[in-house]
């Protein structure tokens, strides 16, 4: 028999979203996933297994083919690159927008603007695409802290509500992104296991248009 296709799945929310979607393609894991401390889980499907890690290894882990394929955040996509990945369907799920934000009323006072974000490359590209010189601070959470203690004047980060900018003086500005889960897959993987690939895709795209 050969080895089965390993999907790697992104922990969170995105996992949340993902599981009800697999299932719906016919995929289930064959323990609750959520109280397991294994990392790589069989399915209903013999030829399928799971793996579920961090967002941000979701690419590494299929670029390298030690995935077949992967479900991850675009805002991860356009941050880190997807060279070597092919990214053949949008699932649909959790959404939310990439933007920047700040406090309510902020307007620029010079010609340069400190930005607090996890998302480097995608801030620095969006601001020299409006001609403004941005000084980058990489922070890894609490991003609304930042201009709250000085630290930066804006920032770059995911939006879903809104609730946490407002409830901390801020506001959303500019939306860079429309942030969606997508399906990449190892390119290797698609040639050389082209049928069984094929047929997954196509069970997931007819499971996601169900939402």
């Amino acid at each position: 028999m050969a080895q089965p296709l390993t999907m790697a799945l992104t922990k969170g929310r995105i996992l949340q979203e993902t599981l009800p979607l697999l299932a719906r393609a016919g995929i289930e894991p064959l323990e609750d996933i959520h109280s397991s401390r294994k990392l790589i889980f069989a399915t209903t499907r013999a030829d399928i297994q799971l793996v579920v890690i961090r967002g941000t290894d979701v690419p590494t882990y299929v670029r390298h083919g030690a995935a077949d394929l992967g479900v991850v955040g675009k805002d991860i996509l356009l941050e880190h690159g997807a060279e070597g990945l092919y990214e053949p369907l949008d699932l649909g799920i959790a959404r939310c927008r990439l933007m920047t934000a700040g406090p309510v009323g902020w307007s620029a006072s010079g010609a340069r603007v400190r930005v607090a974000t996890k998302f480097v490359n995608i801030a620095r590209r969006h601001f020299a695409a409006q001609g403004v010189h941005a000084d980058v601070i990489k922070l890894y959470g609490a991003m609304e802290l930042a201009p709250m203690m000085d630290l930066a004047d804006l920032i770059v980060d995911i939006v879903d509500t809104g609730n946490t900018l407002r409830a901390n003086g801020m506001e959303p500005l500019d939306e860079i992104a429309r942030i969606s889960s997508r399906l990449i897959v190892n390119k290797a993987a698609m040639r050389a296991r082209y049928g069984v690939v094929h047929e997954l895709v196509e069970r997931l795209a007819a499971a996601a248009e169900v939402d």
